[in-house]
């Protein structure tokens, strides 16, 4: 007789939290939800998590970011506070689970292109850790200015994207994957 594997179950993280709007601009709509730190803590990277889940009942999936205190933010958009039935400094009941993968972050077009053109370089960021490439699109989005833009791309060139060669971000990374630049 066979035995059944058991599966692994995700481990389910519930906890309440307010809706609180996160900039006092009224035209934004944005909406954020801190989880507690003992929430976080359950959480197995302090870096922006992929999470499914539900708030007061009404499913989502989204990711969580890091809030520079020692938790994670969930922003909320409009159709998931219309699902939860919430609004503004409403407390909300959360369940969330990791998801298995992390998204893939697409390689803008003028960076496939540079590295199409030097092999050299292909292979280093072929190379370099899944972190490491995501820094380097998110330091190339991030140029307000094309020529800053062409610049960020051609310094990873020649630093062929290999060990040492660290990014230059300006620390607008967290909301980028939302810039026109991002999504080639």
């Amino acid at each position: 007789m066979k035995l059944a594997k058991l599966q692994k179950t995700k481990p389910t993280i519930r906890f309440s939290s307010k809706l609180i709007r996160s900039k006092p601009n009224e035209k934004t709509g944005s909406w954020t939800l801190t989880l507690p730190k003992r929430a976080s803590a359950k959480l197995p990277s302090r870096g922006i998590t992929m999470v499914e889940g539900t708030i007061n009942g009404f499913p989502f999936r989204a990711a969580l970011e890091p809030n520079r205190k020692g938790s994670h933010c969930l922003m909320v958009n409009k159709t998931m506070r219309d699902g939860a039935g919430a609004d503004g400094m409403d407390t909300v009941t959360v369940e969330l689970t990791r998801t298995a993968e992390e998204p893939d972050i697409r390689v803008p077009m003028d960076l496939r292109r540079a590295l199409a053109a030097a092999p050299r370089a292909q292979a280093g960021w072929e190379d370099i850790t899944p972190m490491a490439r995501r820094d380097w699109i998110f330091s190339i989005c991030s140029a307000k200015q094309s020529e800053t833009r062409r610049r960020r791309i051609e310094k990873g060139r020649r630093a062929a994207f290999g060990r040492g060669a660290l990014p230059p971000y300006g620390g607008a990374r967290l909301r980028l994957l939302a810039t026109p630049q991002c999504r080639q």
